[in-house]
This record gives C-alpha cells, sequence and structure tokens, in this order.
C-alpha cells in the first residue's frame, strides 16, 4: 500500500514538475515575441520620427528653374522692397552663390490658407511654363506659416511704369501689338492648354512684366488660390480703385475666364490710349471722336488696324460677361490684325 502512494505521489509531482516546464517555456516564447514585436514597434515608430524630422526640414519646394536652391539662399539673400500690397511685400533679392537676382514675394501668414490647403495649387502654379508666363521657381514655408514665391527678376520693370513714364518706345504700333499679342498668348495658355484651367485672377498692367524686346511676361497668375477670402476681397476692391474691377464682382468675388478677358481688354486701351485704366474711354464713346489717339502711334501701321484693336478691346470690356470674346476668338484676331 505504501508502494502503491509513493508510486501516486512521484506521479503527482511528475506532473506537477512538466506542467510547471510548459509553463514556464510558454511565458519565454511569449516574451520572445513581445519584445520582437516592440522591437519593430520601435523601429517602425523611429522610422515615422524621422520621416516627419525630414518632412519639417524639407521647407522649399524647387520648380523648374530653381533646382538650385537652398533655404539658405532664400532666407540670407540681401534685398530691396520693389513692391507692397495689402497681403504681402515684393522683394528684389540677390542670391550670393551664384551672384543673380531674383523676385521674392512675401505673404503674411494672415492673408494665406493653411500649408495643407494651398499646396495642390503650389504645385499646379509651379508646373506651369510658357515663353509669356512668369515661372514659380520655388515656394518657401517656415515654421510660423509665413510664404515666400521665389520668380525670375526682370530689369525692364512692368507695363504700367513703361507707359506711365511716357517713353516713345510704347507708341510704337509694333511694341503695341508685340505686348498685346503676348499677353494674349498668355492667358491662352492658362486658359486652354492646361490640364486644369488657371484664371488669373488679377490682371493689369502692374503685372505684366519686360523683358528684352518689350517680350511681354505675365505674373501674379492663380495668385488668389494661395490667399483666404477676406483678402481676396481686399484684392478686388484694390483692382476696382485702379480701374480693373469688371461689372459681375459687384455681387460676387469668383473670378472667371471672363473677368480676365474684362482686365485684358482694359489693358488694350491702355496701350492705345496711353491712360491709366481709370481713365479708359467709354465703350459708347467713338476712338475717332474721341482720339484714342491721345498720343501718336509711330510706325507702319494703317488706322483701320488701329481701329480693330481699339474695337476689340471695347468687346473685352462689355459689361456682359457672355458678350466677350474668348481667348481662342483674341489670339486669332490679334494675328489678323499683325498680319
Amino acid at each position: 500500500m505504501e508502494d502503491t502512494h509513493k508510486i501516486m505521489l512521484m506521479v503527482a509531482l511528475s506532473s506537477s514538475t512538466f506542467a510547471l516546464f510548459i509553463t514556464v517555456t510558454l511565458i519565454c516564447i511569449c516574451r520572445r515575441t513581445w519584445c520582437s514585436r516592440n522591437e519593430s514597434w520601435d523601429e517602425e515608430s523611429s522610422f515615422e520620427v524621422a520621416e516627419m524630422e525630414m518632412m519639417k526640414e524639407e521647407e522649399l519646394i524647387r520648380f523648374e528653374g530653381g533646382e538650385d536652391l537652398t533655404c539658405f539662399d532664400v532666407l540670407d539673400a540681401p534685398g530691396e522692397v520693389i513692391g507692397k500690397s495689402s497681403y504681402g511685400t515684393l522683394y528684389r533679392a540677390n542670391l550670393i552663390r551664384s551672384n543673380t537676382f531674383v523676385v521674392l514675394r512675401f505673404l503674411r501668414p494672415a492673408c494665406t490658407g493653411k500649408v495643407q490647403d494651398v499646396m495642390h495649387a503650389v504645385q499646379l502654379l509651379g508646373s506651369v511654363r510658357h515663353p509669356n508666363l512668369v515661372p514659380l521657381c520655388g515656394f518657401y514655408v517656415g515654421t510660423r506659416g509665413e510664404k515666400l514665391l521665389v520668380h525670375p527678376f526682370y530689369r525692364r520693370g512692368n507695363l504700367a511704369e513703361f507707359i506711365r513714364d511716357g517713353n516713345s518706345e510704347f507708341q510704337k504700333w509694333s511694341v503695341i501689338l508685340r505686348i498685346s499679342t503676348g499677353i494674349a498668348r498668355g492667358l491662352n495658355h492658362l486658359h486652354t492648354s492646361l490640364q486644369e484651367p488657371i484664371i488669373h485672377g488679377n490682371l493689369k498692367s502692374k503685372n505684366i512684366l519686360l523683358g528684352r524686346n518689350h517680350m511681354p511676361f505675365v505674373s501674379d497668375f492663380g495668385l488668389y488660390m494661395l490667399l483666404n477670402p477676406s483678402t481676396i476681397q481686399e484684392m478686388i476692391e484694390d483692382a476696382a480703385v485702379e480701374g480693373y474691377k469688371p461689372p459681375e464682382l459687384i455681387k460676387t468675388n469668383d473670378t472667371s475666364v471672363e473677368t480676365d478677358i474684362f482686365n485684358f481688354g482694359v489693358i488694350l486701351l491702355e496701350l492705345l490710349t496711353g491712360k491709366e485704366a481709370n481713365q479708359k474711354p467709354s465703350p459708347k464713346q467713338d476712338c475717332r471722336s474721341n482720339s484714342i489717339l491721345d498720343h501718336r502711334i509711330f510706325g507702319p501701321v494703317h488706322e483701320e488696324d488701329i481701329l480693330k484693336l481699339y474695337h476689340l478691346a471695347i468687346a473685352c470690356c462689355s459689361p456682359l460677361p457672355s458678350f466677350r470674346p474668348d481667348i481662342k476668338h483674341i489670339c486669332k484676331k490679334l494675328q489678323e490684325i499683325g498680319s
């Protein structure tokens, strides 16, 4: 009997020892699995943190023509103020490394949308390239939401200055036609040649820059896409004071291809009359009696061609958007006038 009890006790102890062994083994396996999972999670977490740090450091987005730009170039470039608006400041900056000039447009954080809300527009604007459009070469975002746009610098100034200075060059028919045609081609590219049409939104003679041989470059197109609604309203009111506000924008802030056409017509009248936009003639006035022609137009030109350009300008400035010609028709008419 005693032997039987001893055998049962030994079996029980053996079973307990085996169970304890199994338990310890399972615990070890679980610990190793848990540790390995933790290590992989730590590695994944470290990767995400590193990626976020890289994103924080990558504050300058570069586009064609700005591949060599660095944050140091943009932020440390000595410059001078060449223009101001309600939403930002324009600087002519000297890039020290390359000894070249660029234009830096500083947009006030309070006037712009959040970074994540404007990045699609930035990428779209940065992709636009055309011989008559000012390219966006770089876009910098600061830690406080400040934004800088980097553009080429054009030494010959803008069209408004060119007309106001009274230089006899702007009275040459060939120059008037070259500038008109170049602006129209730039607008045509924005309106019809891209995957997503881009409305300029603030077209005026100050935003037409001049290169060699009076080649025009349209600047500031699509800038409104980076601004908040209240700033856009201020931009439209500024345009009204300057004589560029189409009648339909009295009730709405929604710019369109038709508002661009209206402003193009105003610029044509500036070129023809030599007067500022807020002094443009009424569409009801006949250009002969009003002598558009308050300043003489030089060069081999027929009065008929001048009248054609004048009537095209008046059509563009029609109070009804649906009566304004589209940009393709305008380009065709300009080609006919110039041939």
